[in-house]
Order: structure tokens, then C-alpha cells, then sequence
């Protein structure tokens, strides 16, 4: 799917069909699809490629048809009767003709900017509209760390009455989307360091205090997710504790159990 747009008297338009210095956004795209922006964008192959493969890190590549900014985005799967916190890559190219993202889902990162729920934003001025992304992107990271904090204090709850392998299960759960983000923070947080001093993407004066912003909301994030995986881990060494003694508790009465019944058993032989 392509979606296309275009900023004009301060207002975001979409179009049918691309123009000069529009904005394109592919989601798990066609082949007709990646070879129309190829065409019009003349960029190499290897950058759509790079954005559309799942296991591809974050980093920036420049090629003299553009630049490509890889990052590692947030996203939910609905996982059984519960929610698994992964990451997905978006690749976003700029160059002469415009600006390109690209993603295998949709996401609501995307989504808010193309809705106008995103403020001072243009297609015009690439550099601001990337560090718009980037910093949308590492809100969201921090909005689902907030999520994943309140579920497993659900969860907790839960474990505290019953005890099961089912919250225990989820609890893992939640301990591995923890791994997933501070893992794809924290190469977000090297492609961030890399853009300030990247000489191929023009860095204006009023847009350093942004990225500046965008690197704090990064680093708080990757504050939280090591917090909470702590959180996390030590919760689920304690009650690994508690089931362990309490099997032990069970075993001891089932013992005695056993005792008692064997004394009849014994007189009588």
C-alpha cells in the first residue's frame, strides 16, 4: 500500500499520483508499488530492500541518490488472550525528490502524521519531519513501557491469588518485550548520535534543540526499560521462591501423609 502527500499553504493534502518534494509512505508494498518509487525517487534498490527486512538494524547509509535512516519502531501483536511488545524496522529515505518511509505494518507512529495529529509539521523541511518520526517514535516506545509496567502489576495481582503457569507465562512475556525495546533503543540511541554529526543531511540551527529532545526522550526510555526489567526479573525470582517453598510445604504434608498410612500397614504385617 502507498500513501501519498503533500504540504501546502501550512496544510497536509494527499495525492493520487507523486510530485516533486511530496512524501511517500509504503506499507509491506507490491513489487509494482516499490518499482513506481524507485522510477520516480531514482533510489537504490538496496535502501527498500534494507527497510522491508525484518531482522535489519538500525543504522544510516548514504548513497549519492539519498540518505537512509533505519530505526527500530514499537509495535503490539495480539498474542493468545494477551498482547506480546515487539519492534519492527522503518526505514526512511530522504532525497531530492522528497521523502520516502517504509515499513512491513502499519503503525500509529505513521499514522499520527499523516491524520494531522502532528503540529508544526511540513513535507517540506525533511530534516524537522525526520526528527518529528524520531521523536513520535521514542514517545511511543515510552507509552508502551507504561503499559507494560501497568500489565505486569495486573499480572502480579493475579500470580499473588492463583499461583499458575498461566501468569507466570505472561509475566515472561512482558520480561521478553522489555529485552526487545532496551535492545532497539539503544541502537536507536547510536543512529541518533551518529545524525548530529552526519555531514550528508543539512542540520539546521532550529532544529538542534529538537534532536536534542529526541535524544533525551530516547535516553528516558531506556532509563524506564532497564528499570522495569529489573522490576521484572526480581518479581519473578521471588515468586519462583515462594512456588518453590510451597511446593516444598506440599511434599512435606504428603510425607507425613504417607507415614501415617504405613504405620496401619505395618502393625498388621
Amino acid at each position: 500500500m502507498t500513501d501519498i502527500f503533500a504540504t501546502s499553504c501550512g496544510e497536509l493534502h494527499r495525492l493520487t499520483e507523486f510530485a516533486e518534494g511530496c512524501w511517500a509512505h509504503l506499507t509491506d508494498p507490491e513489487p509494482d508499488e516499490i518499482n513506481a518509487v524507485l522510477d520516480f525517487f531514482a533510489i537504490d534498490t538496496d535502501f527498500i530492500k534494507a527497510a522491508l527486512d525484518e531482522e535489519e538494524s538500525p543504522h544510516i547509509e548514504h548513497e549519492d541518490c539519498g540518505t537512509l535512516i533505519m530505526v527500530d519502531i514499537p509495535i503490539v501483536q495480539p498474542d493468545e488472550k494477551s498482547f506480546l511488545y515487539t519492534t519492527l524496522p522503518l526505514g526512511i529515505i530522504l532525497c531530492e525528490k522528497g521523502i520516502v518511509t517504509i515499513c512491513l505494518k502499519e503503525t500509529t507512529i505513521i499514522n499520527d502524521f499523516m491524520e494531522g495529529r502532528v503540529r508544526s509539521f511540513s513535507v517540506n523541511k525533511k530534516y524537522r519531519f525526520l526528527l518529528q518520526i524520531l521523536y513520535r517514535n521514542a514517545s511511543k516506545f515510552l507509552q508502551y513501557l507504561k503499559q507494560i509496567d501497568k500489565a505486569s502489576s495486573v499480572v502480579e495481582s493475579e500470580l499473588h491469588k492463583s499461583m499458575k503457569n498461566r501468569e507466570l507465562i505472561q509475566m515472561l512475556k512482558l520480561e521478553k518485550s522489555l529485552v526487545y525495546f532496551s535492545t532497539a533503543l539503544k541502537s536507536n540511541e547510536i543512529v541518533l548520535e551518529k545524525l548530529m554529526k552526519f555531514e550528508y543531511v543539512k542540520n539546521y540551527p532550529e532544529d538542534e534543540e529538537l534532536l536534542e529532545d529526541v535524544i533525551i526522550e530516547n535516553k528516558q526510555a531506556i532509563e524506564m526499560a532497564n528499570i522495569y526489567s529489573s522490576i521484572l526479573t526480581g518479581t519473578m525470582d521471588a515468586f519462583a521462591s515462594v512456588i518453590s517453598n510451597n511446593l516444598n510445604i506440599v511434599m512435606k504434608y504428603l510425607t507425613s501423609v504417607t507415614i501415617v498410612m504405613a504405620i496401619p500397614t505395618m502393625i498388621s504385617g
